[in-house]
């Protein structure tokens, strides 16, 4: 359907740097030709991803993996992350939901993902009030076992041995990626009458509230190795509300993670 020179000319655009989309545009053709395109250009010459120089693995191929990231990024995803189904995709997909009113903790997040798939390209999907970090790879299901069929309060959630050390030598990570999902710093307030005047007190606290017993109970233990004292409680609907509400307790947390932003 289309002449070689207009084939050169958009492969010399794309090998510029130009994006697929803009070289679609600018030369009126479909994304998917030039996708095509510049796939078969770059196998050519050696630079076809998934053949040459392809994205490691940390748990295949040993790559090095930036722990700290990941337990953040592990918590982000036990609160609010999906992987696709394999499927459903030719590659699977991590998807990270985020609330569009914390815009620091989105670029927290995107930090994470960007750290520990530094050989993928991670972007965002927009959604109603809020995006979506996504990241494609064939070893997420290696770094992420807990993925399932199903909600994950419908199946087990249990860490492997090589997570749990991460998350032992690395917990405040893990605590703020799921405070950063699931959890909020909240400012509560009682009135008392002393010396005949009423007076308004304010006290900070921290929530986190998640239906899985056992991701409630990885928070809870991970806050016990810290020494951040808690409690809880159990919602009708079946959901935890896990409050951290000591003066000690809450500064710890007011260190290490803070309120949303």
């Amino acid at each position: 359907m289309y002449d070689i020179g207009t084939r050169q000319r958009a492969l010399t655009l794309l090998r510029s740097g130009a994006k697929n989309a803009a070289v679609a545009r600018t030369l009126n053709i479909p994304p998917g030709t030039i996708g095509s395109w510049k796939h078969a250009d770059r196998a050519k010459r050696g630079e076809c991803p998934g053949r040459v120089d392809r994205p490691l693995c940390p748990r295949c191929d040993g790559r090095e993996l930036d722990e700290a990231a990941y337990a953040y990024l592990l918590g982000l995803y036990l609160g609010d992350g999906h992987i696709s189904h394999p499927r459903q995709h030719r590659v699977p997909s991590l998807r990270i939901t985020l609330d569009d009113a914390w815009p620091g903790v989105q670029q927290e997040a995107m930090t994470a993902v960007r750290t520990v798939f530094p050989d993928n390209t991670a972007s965002w999907a927009r959604k109603t009030g809020c995006r979506d970090a996504k990241v494609h790879s064939k070893h997420l299901v290696c770094l992420f076992p807990q993925h399932g069929p199903g909600k994950k309060h419908e199946r087990a959630i249990v860490l492997e041995p090589w997570q749990r050390e991460i998350v032992d030598a690395h917990p405040w990570p893990f605590v703020r990626g799921l405070i950063h999902s699931d959890g909020s710093r909240v400012v509560n307030w009682t009135e008392k009458t002393i010396g005949g005047r009423r007076k308004r007190y304010e006290y900070p606290r921290y929530f986190f509230t998640n239906t899985s017993d056992d991701i409630a109970r990885l928070y809870t233990d991970t806050l016990d190795r810290v020494g951040v004292a808690w409690r809880s409680r159990l919602r009708a609907t079946g959901a935890h509300d896990v409050s951290v509400a000591r003066r000690d307790a809450v500064a710890l947390l007011d260190a290490h993670v803070g309120p949303k932003h």
